[in-house]
């Protein structure tokens, strides 16, 4: 129950802040129909490499999908200091979210990620179905949760050992020039068995909002490990917090914000429903650390995005974006696209 001292103490200062979730919304809404209009563009280059024209232009912000090869290009950055030259666009994006990250913990997964958009807004659907949230028994959800961490773990363990020359002689291989021609196929001719996992991960993110984030995202693992060392966190000032506990309810990480001083997880996506949700002016605010000072949520939410899109920007400035391969060579690849990896 509510301190009831604590109520009469704040009421004079009740929370009128307007929600900051229509923002985020139109966040999310702005990178889906950019992607969207991204797999458009790409669907037609690959349609005119079957069709032999004499050019074709790639997107090259196709690479998002391709994690590995932009964590295989950063480990190979790091070694040399060279960002190699097959997927630079996939590097910048990676090197734009995990800046993101560690301004604001883990706030692609909750203001620009496609992905994360679409389990969000099929578990909102599932909510409405059910009239109510399920939530997953803790004797599954915690074990599950690792699952992530040991995909995380799999992946950092084959490539983080590469040398340099390891890496650019992956890096530089046929296949991981048609990475993104092979992921085209692989939707487009897609095998019983995938259909059935698609359906099954579809199925479970109805039942279980944001199951595949929770669960199975290794890319949400690893923003949330570097989450953990970002400079704003969300505080409670355990003086005027008044223990309704509708933080705990609103937050979709399940995250005990209540009975927090400073929220600290690997799974808090910065979408700041608890701060929203709060009926306590000031209660619930973004720390900025090591400073100690607070800062409006919308400011640094805002400013998380433009991070992100200013480092893509620079990456298309700087010539760090578009590959030279030839429309020869992609021609040349999906001629042969069945044999490559075999």
């Amino acid at each position: 129950m509510p301190d009831t001292n604590k109520v009469r103490k704040v009421s004079i200062i009740k929370n009128t802040e307007k929600p900051i979730q229509n923002y985020r919304f139109i966040s999310q809404t702005i990178f889906m129909l950019i992607t969207i209009w991204i797999g458009i563009e790409y669907a037609i280059f690959i349609f005119r490499l079957e069709g032999n024209a004499l050019e074709v232009y790639r997107p090259s912000g196709v690479e998002s999908f391709l994690p590995i090869s932009a964590l295989m290009s950063t480990v190979y950055y790091l070694r040399t200091g060279i960002i190699h030259a097959i997927h630079p666009a996939g590097f910048m994006i990676f090197a734009g979210i995990v800046a993101m990250s560690f301004y604001v913990g883990k706030s692609f997964c909750s203001w620009v990620c496609p992905v994360g958009f679409i389990s969000e807004l099929v578990g909102d659907f599932g909510e409405k179905i059910f009239k109510k949230k399920i939530s997953m028994p803790k004797f599954l959800d915690i074990p599950l949760r690792t699952l992530k961490y040991l995909l995380l773990l799999f992946f950092a363990s084959s490539i983080i050992p590469m040398s340099a020359i390891e890496l650019r002689f992956f890096l530089d291989s046929d296949y991981n020039i048609a990475a993104d021609i092979k992921m085209f196929e692989f939707f487009r001719s897609l095998s019983q068995f995938s259909f059935i996992v698609l359906m099954s991960l579809l199925v479970l993110s109805v039942l279980f909002k944001n199951f595949w984030c929770r669960y199975l995202c290794p890319y949400g693992a690893l923003l949330g490990f570097i989450g953990l060392f970002s400079i704003h966190k969300i505080s409670r000032n355990t003086e005027t917090c008044i223990d309704c506990s509708l933080c705990d309810k609103a937050c979709p990480s399940k995250i005990p914000v209540s009975k927090r001083k400073l929220v600290i997880s690997d799974e808090c996506t910065s979408c700041v429903q608890c701060i929203d949700v709060c009926p306590v002016k000031d209660t619930l605010e973004f720390r900025t650390l090591p400073a100690k000072t607070y800062s409006n949520k919308l400011v640094v939410l805002i400013t998380a995005v433009i991070i992100f899109t200013l480092i893509l920007s620079a990456g298309i400035i700087s010539g760090k974006w578009n590959n030279s391969v030839s429309t020869a060579k992609y021609k040349e690849l999906y001629e042969n696209r069945n044999s490559l990896g075999h």
